[in-house]
């Protein structure tokens, strides 16, 4: 009987791993390949997607991170005037309009502004929502009458709500004035005046906004249990405690998602502010995404690498954002 010694086993050992690497190194590149084979029909399914994304969103922003870098402008573009094609002259300025944006009192101006908007309309939003599912979850006498009612904000195309706005908000003919000087008071200068404007664009994208929130909301609630209710108020617990310990907990999934889409919709809501005031009056209620607007089509001569750098900052800003959020659930234990 022959008995290996130490060197010889170790020596066989190493051989055998030898001898299974490449083996397993081929099944690994075979791998993909396989997928493939067995998983075409999900490829095929996927693939439309993926090119209509790389079309409609991947050129762009590519194409756009691109004029950020240089001093492209209406007068320097390639255009054609007549028979005649006059040739691109703008240069490649590297993160000048980057610097010049951050450094500026402009865009820390808009800045500063775009998050207090965000952030009022966001809290009201979901106070109102909140508010508003909680009354719609309990057995009330024209439930249904009330749930179309309040759902018919989201409903109407924002513009026509916007514009329906418009009119009320009017100085001289809107119903809102109309009303005042029926009681007594003097005309509100809604949208002309820099402060009113700011308290008016806020009250119609609450407005607009708080119809998806109270459902996203009344579906979570609807989806809590209505024993732990039951259980709460056989021991003792009044309404707020709850609404605090049952309630809220009970809607931590839904509410970490309709906020943080609630936060990058309001960021990012250019017909309210573009079709209620233009930014006006002045730049009172300009946010950024109505001034890279602005850059590009108001303005002359038409500056479109100022505008993409605005674009640019929009998208990392959020980005951060998205990010910074999700790390925090993850501390608080939710998995998002």
């Amino acid at each position: 009987m022959a008995v290996d010694t130490p060197s010889q086993s170790v020596a066989k050992a190493a051989g055998d791993v030898v001898a299974r690497g490449p083996r397993r190194g081929t099944g690994s590149r075979r791998a993909p390949k396989r997928s493939l084979a067995t998983h075409w029909y999900a490829w095929a399914m996927v693939a439309p997607v993926v090119i209509v994304i790389a079309v409609i969103i991947g050129y762009p922003l590519v194409r756009g991170l691109y004029l950020s870098l240089t001093d492209a402008n209406e007068r320097n573009v390639a255009r054609t005037i007549g028979v005649n094609e006059i040739p691109a002259t703008y240069e490649f300025v590297g993160l000048d309009n980057y610097t010049d944006a951050l450094t500026g009192s402009q865009f820390l101006g808009t800045l500063g502004w775009t998050v207090v908007w965000t952030v009022s309309c966001v809290t009201l939003t979901f106070a109102l929502g909140l508010v508003l599912a909680n009354v719609l979850n309990r057995r009330i006498a024209g439930r249904s009458v009330y749930r179309m009612l309040l759902i018919l904000p989201w409903a109407i195309p924002g513009f026509v709500s916007v514009f329906a706005w418009r009119f009320l908000y009017d100085e001289r003919r809107g119903m809102l004035n109309q009303i005042l000087s029926g009681l007594g008071m003097d005309a509100v200068p809604w949208l002309n005046d820099p402060l009113m404007a700011k308290f008016s664009v806020i009250a119609v994208n609450v407005w607009l906004g708080v119809p998806f929130m109270m459902v996203a909301l009344l579906g979570g609630l609807q989806s809590i249990p209505g024993e732990l209710y039951e259980a709460a108020e056989m021991d003792g617990a009044n309404a707020w405690q709850r609404f605090r310990n049952i309630t809220l907990p009970g809607l931590r999934s839904v509410s970490t998602t309709v906020v943080l889409l609630s936060t990058i919709w309001t960021f990012n809501m250019f017909p309210v502010i573009f079709l209620l005031t233009r930014g006006g009056p002045g730049e009172a209620t300009q946010i950024l995404v109505t001034q890279a607007y602005k850059f590009s089509f108001e303005i002359s001569p038409r500056d479109f690498a100022q505008s993409s750098t605005w674009g640019v900052l929009i998208l990392v800003l959020l980005m951060i954002f998205a990010a910074f959020y999700q790390r925090v659930l993850r501390k608080q234990g939710d998995v998002w």
